[in-house]
């Protein structure tokens, strides 16, 4: 598989605070990449930086073999979608607005919705399992159908690369396993923080513990739990057994 993301040296401080220290990075199209750690550990940050919400010195990070300044922000948009654990409005949208907006990086000055941007929206909402919920209220929804709402926007984005952002924080554990699951069906190339770490076990192919800035440790999830970082990152007690072919984590508190 292609390098679909690349991270050459990216260090970032904050006045006197160094939030990243010199991380290098090949996420290959195509896979579902984890990032675990403490918080504060400099996960967001990451993830903050490819979508170009954060700065980064020139020739640090790379879409598909081109350097993100080379990139408008349009064209970003086209390239990249962000999930998050929380997104504020201000203003009431139906549903359908909701998912609406994930077509705007396509539209010239003016141009209004098509047949077609439609048909996406419904195709989207059936996908995440909110089909007939175009009309009704964003705010009034239930946190799960919120992220699954969002979810839809990120499908009519038709993006690439999906970064996310503990999405999964606020919801129950039904929720959080049917989100990242319904994500890693899509089959797209996938950079995500994730706070439960057997959902990371679970789902991802790849994965990054980080601490402190630094990348402590890289592999696969049978890898990570074989080096016996996970509890010098987490200074948690915790056993790994195995649970349907895979490793699973039992804290021991």
């Amino acid at each position: 598989m292609n390098s679909k993301i690349c991270i050459s040296n990216l260090s970032f401080q904050v006045g006197d605070k160094h939030i990243l220290d010199e991380v290098d990075m090949q996420i290959r199209e195509g896979e579902f990449v984890g990032f675990i750690g403490p918080n504060g550990s400099g996960k967001t940050s990451i993830i903050n930086h490819i979508y170009k919400n954060l700065p980064a010195d020139c020739n640090t990070i790379f879409l598909d073999n081109i350097s993100i300044e080379n990139y408008s922000y349009k064209k970003m948009a086209q390239i990249v979608s962000v999930l998050k654990q929380e997104n504020e409005i201000f203003f009431d949208y139906k549903v359908e607005d909701m998912v609406l907006m994930g077509r705007i990086p396509y539209k010239k000055y003016f141009e209004g919705d098509s047949p077609e941007d439609y048909q996406k929206i419904n195709s989207a909402l059936e996908y995440v399992g909110l089909k007939g919920y175009k009309d009704r209220l964003f705010m009034n929804l239930s946190g799960g159908e919120k992220q699954r709402v969002l979810l839809a926007r990120t499908l009519v984005q038709e993006t690439d690369i999906i970064l996310l952002d503990e999405p999964t924080n606020h919801l129950d554990i039904y929720y959080q396993w049917k989100l990242i699951e319904m994500i890693k069906n899509l089959r797209k190339t996938v950079v995500a923080v994730i706070h439960e770490l057997n959902i990371a076990l679970r789902f991802c192919d790849y994965i990054y513990v980080i601490d402190k800035g630094k990348i402590k440790h890289q592999g696969i999830p049978e890898e990570i739990c074989k080096a016996g970082v996970l509890k010098e990152v987490f200074h948690l007690d915790l056993e790994i057994i195995r649970h349907k072919g895979g490793p699973y984590i039992i804290y021991d508190y």
